[in-house]
């Protein structure tokens, strides 16, 4: 390892160390919610005003995602806009969903949502995993496409896992055969949205998932509902990172190695990439994820015109949970970025008087998506306080 990861390393233990100690609920933070059971608290809020992109100014730093807010009252409204700018500009629209359209039963251990728009129905199906050990209700954690975190991390605690696959909403992956826009199984529901990225659409399959257990309820699917929680690592830690962003119904959100696109900042990647670092940028970037007019409208300096930037996507988390892991041996990944956004995000907890429900560890010296043993107690304790309610502290 190098001498900085060496540094980072003991720069995040001691940030672990810290936060791991603090109160559970903070002075001044008795009243702020762990979790919501409603999808979106900010739906009842109009649309912001939306410019053409050349008529958006240059905004040169990080955008304040606390614009406006002087109370966590406030928090709703700042929060709807930024989500409403995130899908206008960036991943496309997530469409909303009427409880009757959602159709829940379980055959077995599997969780089986039938979500039905017009004359046309999608299936996703999900198989719960239980524990062995605790008491009904349990927690969940769901992985998008799969759990990357090693699975000591739950073994012997009350918390159940699934999978959130995302090919039964949108097939598209890097690698190997796949539809093109237009053609996923979220199209047949939403012809109108052809054009959206993967992002929006994923994050629409995990919140119809969460309909079909708040549905169901603890009695049938032996879950808690106030207890789920999202991880996933790339392209799939992305994934994680927008649907915990966009369902209030998420109490912990585990963001690992999400690279560019998902917390990384716009703006610090493109300045990095003009020093000559090769890094996942908004020019270089996956545009099956996003919209393709994102890249059209704010490639190379444009960028400085985008109203928000990664960081607010980390922010729509607050009030609940976000641990963000990142792995800087791997350049492409803009941990950099990550980290300018997760020290602006976190800002928007400290306001609420609840900093200790987000952080954020960068360590080197292992894998793509190899979770070390270094980052296992920062891993553990988010679980055990924010999916178990158990007070943590490191070994």
């Amino acid at each position: 390892m190098t001498k900085n990861n060496d540094l980072r390393l003991i720069m995040v233990i001691g940030l672990s160390f810290i936060i791991c100690h603090l109160s559970f609920t903070p002075v001044g933070a008795q009243n702020v919610p762990l979790v919501y059971d409603v999808e979106n608290t900010g739906s009842k809020f109009p649309l912001p005003v939306m410019s053409a992109p050349e008529q958006l100014p240059v905004i040169r730093e990080l955008p304040d995602a606390l614009e406006g807010v002087s109370s966590f009252a406030d928090w709703s409204r700042r929060r709807s806009d930024i989500g409403h700018l995130i899908q206008h500009y960036g991943i496309g629209r997530k469409p909303s969903v009427a409880s009757q359209q959602v159709k829940a039963r379980m055959e077995g251990d599997t969780l089986v949502v039938d979500v039905t728009v017009g004359k046309e129905t999608l299936t996703l199906k999900s198989q719960i995993r239980y524990p062995k050990v605790g008491q009904l209700p349990y927690a969940l954690m769901i992985g998008t496409d799969m759990i990357a975190l090693p699975r000591q991390l739950f073994e012997d605690k009350p918390i159940a896992t699934a999978t959130f696959t995302s090919a039964q909403v949108n097939d598209y992956k890097q690698f190997g055969k796949h539809h093109d826009r237009g053609e996923h199984h979220f199209d047949r529901l939403y012809p109108e949205l052809k054009d959206n990225g993967a992002y929006s659409e994923w994050a629409w399959g995990m919140s119809r998932l969460i309909d079909g257990l708040q549905q169901l309820g603890p009695e049938v699917t032996k879950i808690d509902t106030k207890h789920i929680g999202v991880t996933g690592c790339s392209y799939a830690g992305k994934m994680a990172l927008y649907c915990g962003a966009f369902d209030e119904r998420i109490a912990l959100t585990i963001a690992q190695e999400p690279g560019g696109g998902g917390a990384a900042a716009w703006r610090k990647s493109h300045e990095l990439t003009l020093e000559g670092k090769k890094l996942e940028d908004i020019d270089k970037t996956d545009y099956h994820w996003f919209l393709e007019s994102q890249k059209e409208s704010f490639r190379g300096d444009s960028v400085y015109r985008l109203p928000y930037d990664q960081h607010e996507l980390c922010a729509m988390v607050c009030p609940r949970a976000l641990l963000l892991l990142g792995n800087p041996d791997y350049e492409w990944l803009a941990d950099g970025s990550m980290e300018v956004s997760a020290q602006a995000a976190h800002q928007v907890w400290q306001r609420f008087g609840i900093a200790d429900r987000m952080s954020w560890s960068i360590v080197g010296g292992h894998g793509h998506c190899q979770l070390p043993q270094n980052q296992w107690p920062i891993v553990s304790s988010f679980i055990d306080r924010f999916l178990l309610e158990r007070s943590a502290t490191m070994p």
